[in-house]
């Protein structure tokens, strides 16, 4: 990639793009006909099922302030208390105002990587049962591919448990 290419790309996702090519990365960014604010939709457009789809969920650390990042399967929903477990502390969900703020994004648009302000990151294992996931990549119409286990790479986060128990008849 020389730049060029990323000029007519929206900002967010041109950051996304620049930190997976430094990060040595071998998938760029593209960008959907359709937002895909929503793992379904994502899910959809990318026609994939929607556990592939790595969603980046942002809390708010109550004790200090600090943006915590959930990186979880399209198809699970988090455990705030097993994530409050994890780092250390009360945690509340994050509104819209915040999740700019910390990350330099938009809901619907919130990558793993390149904040504006690093926040505490926590990948979901449950992602590991995939080759190939997708995440947002700084806009609602931007996706990148990924095998899971290159999250842990790109985001220096532990993989841990933090969703919620699934009953054996609705696992995906």
């Amino acid at each position: 990639m020389c730049g060029a290419e990323l000029k007519n790309l929206p900002e967010g996702v041109q950051r996304v793009a620049a930190a997976l090519e430094s990060l040595g990365h071998p998938h760029r960014p593209q960008m959907l006909d359709d937002a895909a604010r929503t793992a379904q939709q994502a899910a959809d457009a990318l026609g994939i099922a929607v556990g592939q789809i790595a969603k980046s969920i942002i809390f708010r650390r109550k004790s200090d302030d600090v943006a915590v990042l959930v990186v979880t399967s399209g198809d699970r929903r988090v455990d705030e208390k097993k994530v409050e477990a994890h780092v250390g502390g009360k945690i509340g969900r994050a509104d819209a105002d915040f999740v700019k703020s910390r990350t330099g994004f938009s809901i619907g648009g919130v990558s793993p990587v390149a904040h504006a302000t690093p926040p505490v990151t926590l990948i979901d294992q449950d992602l590991l049962r995939f080759e190939v996931v997708w995440a947002a990549a700084g806009h609602p119409h931007g996706v990148f591919a990924l095998h899971p286990s290159d999250l842990q790479r790109l985001t220096g986060a532990p993989v841990v448990d933090v969703v919620q128990v699934v009953a054996p008849e609705s696992a995906a």
